[in-house]
């Protein structure tokens, strides 16, 4: 007979332990699918973008006259004839200047635009950002008859400070909508910090601002060089001296209405292309983050 006693002084049963919910994984869309329709499609792309790379290549490595699907034997008679024959040293110098002043002017401006855009405000802020979105959709050539009035009137015709200034001034409305756009996003607390401490407003800039600006900077630069080095319309119009020409300009001598020296083409095709493949090697880290972060707040 169990007594009591004996009940109470029985350990109680352990509670049972809940056993922990089986998880289960949901494979994705992008696991289940099989390797080859993902490759697939990648390598067609792939093929179909790089096959006119070296196409070009094949022209600009491979003898005159010759038929092969190979370069071999590689020469560079192509390259020597297209950069001293043709002048594509010259082009090249005067694409450089100008792609590198137009830089330089386009990031100065574009910055002092967009830190009074970003900053302050004043009664036609909202009509001048109008202007500068309604701007965009002017197209270069359009602005061809009144430069030329005006370069013509300033004894400017035929000198590359006129293609310089031509493309700083095409360039400008979007970079300035940029930086302003990067400033925005940098806190106004900073500056307002920097001014307690005793900086003025264009220290506080340099020193708190400047530093936080880099990523927009590059993309509004290697943009305005890429597009400046690209740029065929103004160079044609305003340069009428061969030694004065830039790269594109030198690219459309090599065509002629009875012939064309596919070789010499392609050899300055490539050496047209070097400098923009160079410049997006190296930034286009910073170049994604300056358009992303410059594009989101406005």
């Amino acid at each position: 007979m169990i007594t009591k006693e004996a009940t109470a002084a029985a350990p109680a049963p352990a509670p049972a332990v809940p056993e922990p919910p089986r998880t289960t994984t949901r494979r994705r869309a992008w696991d289940e699918a099989p390797r080859w329709q993902i490759y697939l499609p990648l390598g067609i792309y792939l093929v179909f973008t790089l096959v006119p790379f070296y196409w070009i290549l094949l022209f600009a490595l491979r003898p005159a006259g010759s038929t092969s699907l190979v370069p071999w034997p590689m020469t560079t008679a192509h390259f020597e004839k297209v950069w001293t024959d043709r002048g594509f040293g010259t082009f090249f110098q005067n694409s450089v200047l100008v792609g590198v002043a137009t830089l330089v002017m386009t990031t100065l401006v574009a910055l002092a635009g967009g830190y009074a855009l970003a900053r302050f405000d004043f009664r036609i802020k909202r009509g001048f950002m109008l202007a500068l979105l309604c701007s965009q959709f002017v197209p270069g050539a359009l602005l061809l008859v009144p430069l030329f009035e005006i370069f013509a009137e300033l004894q400017m015709i035929n000198s590359l400070g006129s293609v310089i200034i031509a493309e700083t001034v095409f360039q400008l409305p979007l970079s300035m909508i940029l930086l302003s756009n990067f400033i925005k996003n940098v806190p106004y607390s900073l500056e307002e910090a920097a001014w307690v401490d005793g900086c003025n407003r264009f220290r506080a800039f340099r020193v708190v601002v400047l530093p936080l600006l880099r990523p927009g900077l590059i993309a509004v630069g290697s943009f305005a060089f890429v597009h400046s080095w690209n740029h065929f319309l103004f160079a044609l119009m305003f340069l009428n001296n061969q030694e004065k020409q830039t790269v594109p300009v030198g690219l459309n001598t090599l065509m002629s209405a009875d012939s064309v020296d596919l070789g010499a083409l392609a050899a300055g095709g490539i050496i047209a292309a070097v400098p923009v493949v160079i410049v997006f090697a190296f930034i286009q880290k910073w170049l994604i983050t300056g358009f992303s972060a410059g594009a989101v707040k406005g």
